[in-house]
């Protein structure tokens, strides 16, 4: 549906136009497809990697539940605004030469290796941002690529520890780790990347009617999926959301897409209550959420969230309504089970460290990490969460 709903916006010739133009950007953050393409391109590129996405877990048999939704709702959403069909190859490669070197089953990587296409920008970046000879740029962008796959699956599943699975993003702040030292190797050889701000303005109106339209259909599925009924939803968002939390196995199909349409409305009416702009990243960010609508946010764990970060640009120096606060909203309910397992006062305790932290790690990997607010979200975690079970452990007694 969403791959053909690109040819409401945009011909055929100027799909095909805008595909070539955002397949050839650096990508690095904020690079939005509906800018350097067009509307219908950024779309279709979306829509055609979830559904390459989609098909690789069919082919590899893998398990619809929780963590597979949201990752493919993950690459839709930044395919957006930095994923396209050439730069997520390599990473995919690495890890399938990762799980054979090991000996196992691809399908047992595979979420880190979609979560791991955080790193697309690198490839970009290499081959289209440094003037190098094209067939240079090319080989080393890729082995790049590859080497990355290959070691994201050991670093992730040691940096889980770090935050003790209170970011739902473990793969995000792996990938700031791996990004940053990428870029720290770039900059040694003098490369570096310049500040990237490409937004579209202007679509509120018809990007907002077709949100709704999605997610109205999400919530009316989920509905008739789960016996026509909303029965069992006050114990869905009962659940904390720390990882490993699976709606799917836990609620069921039908609940967990009635969830994934209504934290959809409540991330854009955010957006438009603060005179934000519909756009590449801000739509990608609310398909983040959605997808993480199947896997550890839920309505009630990540408003507060979204409140600490709203107070936290409203305190300080940014606008509510600039990008960077906007994005911090979204991806920072990678938080969301701060909330979910402390409480709303905590959550917005997270919230406000989170906008604080976001807007001062991205110059670390230069933008190469798309999961900017993963890798925020893991360092605050890693402080607060410490720091709470300090203060809230009952002594034991004598």
């Amino acid at each position: 549906m969403l791959l053909l709903s690109a040819f409401l916006f945009n011909s055929p010739a100027e799909i095909i136009e805008g595909m070539i133009s955002l397949t050839k950007a650096p990508s690095i953050l904020v690079t939005d497809y509906m800018a350097v393409g067009n509307v219908g391109a950024a779309i279709f590129n979306s829509s055609l990697l979830m559904v390459i996405a989609t098909l690789i877990a069919k082919k590899s048999k893998v398990d619809f539940n929780g963590p597979i939704i949201a990752a493919i709702f993950t690459i839709g959403g930044f395919a957006l605004f930095g994923k396209n069909t050439y730069n997520v190859w390599p990473i995919l490669l690495g890890v399938l030469i990762h799980a054979k070197i090991k000996g196992e089953k691809f399908s047992k990587f595979i979420i880190v290796a979609y979560f791991g296409t955080a790193l697309g920008p690198l490839i970009s970046q290499i081959t289209f941002g440094y003037e190098l000879p094209l067939a240079k740029a090319i080989f080393f962008a890729n082995l790049a690529g590859l080497i990355v796959g290959l070691i994201l699956p050991a670093l992730g599943a040691h940096f889980v520890k770090f935050h003790q699975g209170f970011n739902l993003y473990n793969i995000g702040f792996t990938a700031g780790i791996v990004g940053t030292f990428f870029m720290a190797l770039l900059r040694s050889l003098g490369f570096d990347n310049p500040r990237t701000l490409y937004l579209a303005e202007g679509y509120n109106r018809v990007l907002g009617i077709y949100l709704t339209i999605i997610f109205i259909s999400m919530i009316i599925l989920g509905y008739i999926f789960n016996n026509k009924s909303f029965s069992g939803y006050t114990s869905l968002v009962k659940r904390s959301g720390r990882a490993v939390t699976d709606f799917v196995v836990l609620d069921g199909f039908g609940l967990t897409l009635v969830n994934m349409g209504l934290v959809g409305f409540i991330t854009m009416g955010y957006i438009l209550a603060v005179g934000g702009q519909l756009n590449g990243p801000i739509i990608g960010g609310i398909y983040t959420v959605v997808g993480f609508g199947a896997f550890g946010k839920h309505s009630k764990n990540i408003i507060p969230i979204m409140i600490g970060v709203y107070l936290g640009a409203l305190l300080n120096v940014w606008d509510v309504n600039a990008i960077g606060p906007l994005l911090a909203a979204l991806f920072g309910t990678t938080l969301a089970p701060v909330a979910g397992e402390y409480g709303w006062k905590f959550g917005i305790v997270a919230g406000f460290m989170h906008m604080a932290m976001v807007m001062n790690v991205g110059g670390l990997h230069g933008g190469m990490n798309l999961y900017n607010n993963g890798f925020s979200g893991g360092i605050v975690a890693a402080i607060l969460i410490p720091v709470i079970d300090a203060f809230m452990r009952k002594e034991e007694s004598a």
